[in-house]
């Protein structure tokens, strides 16, 4: 397991990347899996990412896994790569803004 400095700084990363609540990204997650004639089982919607940074978002850091480790990075570097800072996408840039929030980040979020 990662020593505890780098768990902290990853911890704040993580929640910063992420600035979606848990109850954002859920509702999220089940509006952007939705179709006109089904709507998936809160558990099952959105993406496998996005299911495991909704899992994260509810765990003390205490009780994270490795695999959450993992995750938490991934969506770190991803949300730095897909995000910039200078040029947030606008709200015609609908594909990278729903990208980026089922990953549990939304651009448009001051």
């Amino acid at each position: 397991m990662t020593d505890n400095l780098e768990m902290e700084t990853l911890w704040e990363d993580f929640h910063r990347a992420v600035n979606m609540t848990s109850q954002e990204l859920a509702a999220w997650l089940r509006v952007s899996d939705a179709s006109e004639e089904t709507e998936p089982l809160p558990e099952h919607a959105g993406t496998p990412t996005g299911q495991r940074v909704l899992a994260i978002l509810q765990k003390r850091r205490t009780d994270l896994t490795e695999d959450d480790v993992q995750v938490m990075y991934e969506v770190v570097d991803t949300v730095a790569e897909q995000a910039d800072v200078e040029n947030e996408p606008a709200a015609d840039d609908a594909r990278r803004r729903h990208l980026l929030m089922s990953l549990g980040h939304d651009p448009l979020k001051p």
